[in-house]
């Protein structure tokens, strides 16, 4: 099993799309919605994330995740001065818990804490992920209604940045 990236291109759409709605669909299953119905509605929330990202996140490492040369999934990186920001990491369903996620993620703990940075993200409080990235050494930081916010703190448990209230919740 071989694990690579490659960067983002527009020629990706389909596939980010697929992605995405791969996430979701748990989501809305409850709704009772036809797959017309639940497309329509997954292209409108794909399409208003993507204008967020382009918004929010301009200057993003966004990478396809390559297994054995075929995208995997997808990783959006935001590198500031003090720390790394995870935006999103997200892989198809059948490639879930095989270690590719655990991987990635602690190969970006471990560049980020080389070059003295943080790691932070924002996870939905229903999503497992949040064990891995507890056993990755994150902690949590903050939260609110639907997310919880965590940041790595480099071995240091009292640094500042990770116990700040004015982390900003993005």
């Amino acid at each position: 099993m071989k694990i690579e990236l490659r960067p983002y291109s527009p020629d990706d759409q389909d596939f980010i799309f697929k992605l995405y709605a791969s996430t979701r669909l748990h989501e809305i299953a409850p709704f009772g919605w036809d797959t017309t119905q639940q497309e329509v509605f997954l292209r409108m929330q794909f399409n208003a994330q993507k204008r967020w990202y382009d918004q929010a996140y301009p200057n993003a490492d966004h990478q396809i995740i390559l297994l054995d040369g075929q995208p995997a999934g997808r990783i959006m990186v935001m590198t500031e001065p003090e720390s790394s920001h995870l935006i999103e990491i997200a892989l198809l369903p059948e490639l879930r818990n095989h270690g590719i996620g655990a991987k990635l993620v602690g190969d970006l703990v471990e560049k980020s804490t080389q070059a003295g940075k943080i790691v932070r993200l924002q996870v939905l409080r229903t999503n497992p992920a949040i064990h891995l990235y507890e056993r990755l050494g994150f902690v949590k930081t903050g939260e609110d209604a639907m997310y919880f916010q965590m940041a790595t703190s480099n071995g240091i448990p009292d640094d500042p940045i990770i116990r700040s209230p004015d982390l900003p919740i993005i």
